[in-house]
């Protein structure tokens, strides 16, 4: 019979976030209703599909849609297409570990048209359910002094240091700066990686941009910045870019690292280390459900990348239906095809970020970009008093009252294991 001292040891010393927990909660409650704020899932918190996906995927999982002439040419054209990179013709079919050939060819296009001009390849382009799993296992090695060491800035997805504990990498903290609408602090970067030689070998530095949980989004010079430094510390880049299509601050836009990376020149663009990440979990159609999204890896030894399809391999291949998303995401219907006029997408952010501040006890700093706010909480002394004497983060706490009594799951800016005198919301 298994017991728990047979359970993997890695395993056992996961640290369960508090979202996790307050989210089990909320299943609990006999309430008929909770308002998610925290997921992240758009679709969850009413966000309507977009038909044009929707519908292209339903032709490809019953082609017999392929000759009706009441749904739209444009999607019968487009399933058709998709069809014919599916063995069989079949979405029930496996891929290649990697994805699909087409939906690679058009993801590398896309970034070549995002970035102007600078050039992407198919070869340097893997879909997957899960690229942040595939990398940190792939940089994990070693133990105590010698294992592998992640840069993680603070706050940062709270998906993330379980992720790490998994692994069994260790998380290296690096504080976002609040005061400056939550920026990367250049020496903040420098004293995180120094503190950590010794107890670990920081290997990568992994980026939000646009922040999650925080809504920054970085300018030129900050990435610059950021890219000198992992060169100088030898460090692989990590960048999730998923929120890339919703940069909403007024100055700023969205510059991938990527295309930063080629502008400074050979020095770095043949040199440095550079994963980046996208996803359909991004704003504009949210389709988190379908587990699909996609990495391009630069700069990295082809022996290396061998073993990152290896590593695609034990998941067989992602979601079809996800690698189709992919490339409908990605190649949207353009002016006078019949769907175009369907294809749109609002933005709320705004609106919530102008009613946060307008609350007691809670600010927010302006947000530049993502799907979420992170707001500021200001706490009386007798609440910490209690979440004390309970032995919980007060957020948490306040998180565990707002579920109870309005029936509103929103997320706590705690992090497990980090104990900070500044409360937050996410």
């Amino acid at each position: 019979m298994t017991s728990l001292q047979h359970v993997n040891p890695r395993v056992r010393g996961i640290r369960v976030s508090p979202q996790s927990v307050l989210q089990s909660l909320g299943v609990q409650k006999p309430f008929q209703e909770v308002i998610d704020l925290s997921s992240g899932d758009p679709h969850r918190a009413g966000m309507k599909p977009v038909s044009f996906i929707r519908q292209v995927l339903a032709a490809c999982l019953y082609p017999e849609l392929l000759e009706d002439e009441s749904v739209p040419l444009d999607v019968r054209l487009r399933a058709q297409r998709l069809l014919e990179d599916c063995a069989g013709g079949s979405v029930g079919s496996y891929t290649p570990s990697s994805g699909l050939l087409h939906v690679r060819q058009s993801i590398a296009e896309f970034i070549t048209r995002r970035d102007f001009g600078v050039p992407s390849y198919t070869k340097n382009i893997y879909i997957s359910s899960g690229s942040h799993r595939v990398i940190v296992k792939l940089l994990a090695s070693g133990e105590e002094e010698a294992r592998t060491g992640v840069l993680t800035p603070m706050p940062c997805p709270h998906t993330l240091p379980t992720l790490l504990d998994e692994a069994g990498v260790t998380l290296v903290p690096y504080r976002l700066i609040e005061e400056r609408g939550w920026a990367v602090d250049l020496e903040e970067l420098h004293r995180a990686v120094t503190t950590a030689r010794g107890r670990c070998q920081p290997r990568a530095i992994y980026i939000s941009n646009p922040g999650n949980p925080t809504g920054h989004v970085q300018t030129r010079e900050s990435i610059e910045e950021v890219i000198r430094f992992a060169a100088a510390e030898r460090l692989l880049l990590f960048v999730d870019e998923v929120y890339q299509d919703s940069v909403i601050g007024l100055d700023r836009e969205f510059i991938s690292y990527k295309r930063v990376l080629f502008e400074m020149g050979k020095e770095y663009a043949d040199t440095v280390e550079l994963v980046s990440s996208h996803s359909l979990s991004c704003t504009c159609i949210g389709e988190c459900g379908q587990m699909a999204g996609y990495m391009e890896i630069i700069n990295m030894d082809p022996e290396v990348t061998h073993f990152v399809d290896t590593m695609l391999c034990t998941d067989i291949s992602a979601p079809v239906t996800g690698q189709l998303a992919l490339d409908l995401m990605l190649k949207p219907p353009k002016p006078g095809d019949t769907s175009y006029d369907t294809y749109t997408q609002l933005a709320y952010i705004v609106r919530a970020l102008e009613l946060l501040n307008d609350l007691p006890g809670m600010s927010c700093q302006p947000v530049m970009g993502g799907i979420y706010v992170y707001p500021h909480l200001y706490l009386p002394s007798e609440f910490r008093e209690e979440a004390k004497t309970l032995e919980v983060e007060a957020d948490v706490l306040y998180c565990q009252k707002l579920l109870k009594e309005e029936r509103v799951l929103v997320g706590a800016g705690h992090h497990g294991g980090a104990t900070s005198s500044h409360h937050h919301l996410r």
